[in-house]
């Protein structure tokens, strides 16, 4: 979890960069939300992915049985972004630290949201979903995200995987449920 006012604007700061790397590679970025300024939030609850003391992930985990797709609770991933020029590597380490923090929490499923503005079978968001199915990832369909923008929306079955904390030092808290958007 993102603690110190320091961590969540190296946060903001990743979000930026991997905004910035978006618009110059032809890709989407939220055009409706203000995503840095969520990480620098305190009670956004945000975690990060660190390495040798460097941030090379960030996310807003969050436990909301009330998505409008899919079917049951589950552990969303929010607001994930990598840092720019990180391999797949980041992703997999993603993949299954969420498949078995959603299990360790008796949840059946993670899910998550993509930007995908264009069909999904078009480029580049058809190479992005190939490598996510690669990895575990189911494609639920498209359709309109929690932040307006039109996403593909991903599921991955929970999954405990004991050996994982041998790579992986999780420090996350449970998340909270989210808020009721329409009262927020």
């Amino acid at each position: 979890m993102l603690s110190t006012a320091a961590e969540r604007e190296e946060a903001a700061a990743l979000v930026q960069d991997r905004q910035r790397w978006l618009i110059l590679h032809g890709m989407p970025v939220h055009a409706r939300a203000d995503v840095p300024a969520r990480f620098r939030e305190a009670q956004a609850m945000s975690a990060g992915l660190f390495e040798d003391g460097r941030m090379l992930a960030c996310l807003i985990p969050v436990h909301d049985p009330g998505l409008g797709w899919g079917q049951g609770p589950c552990l969303f991933l929010g607001s994930l972004h990598t840092l720019p020029g990180q391999s797949d590597d980041i992703t997999r380490l993603i993949t299954l630290w969420a498949a078995d923090f959603a299990a360790r929490l008796d949840l059946h499923v993670v899910r998550a949201e993509a930007l995908a503005r264009h069909p999904l079978d078009a480029e580049p968001i058809a190479d992005l979903l190939r490598r996510l199915t690669d990895m575990g990832w189911d494609v639920r369909g498209s359709g309109t995200g929690r932040d307006g923008d039109r996403v593909v929306r991903l599921q991955l079955p929970a999954e405990h995987r004991p050996g994982l904390r041998a790579l992986i030092s999780c420090q996350v808290n449970a998340p909270r449920p989210a808020l009721d958007r329409s009262s927020a």
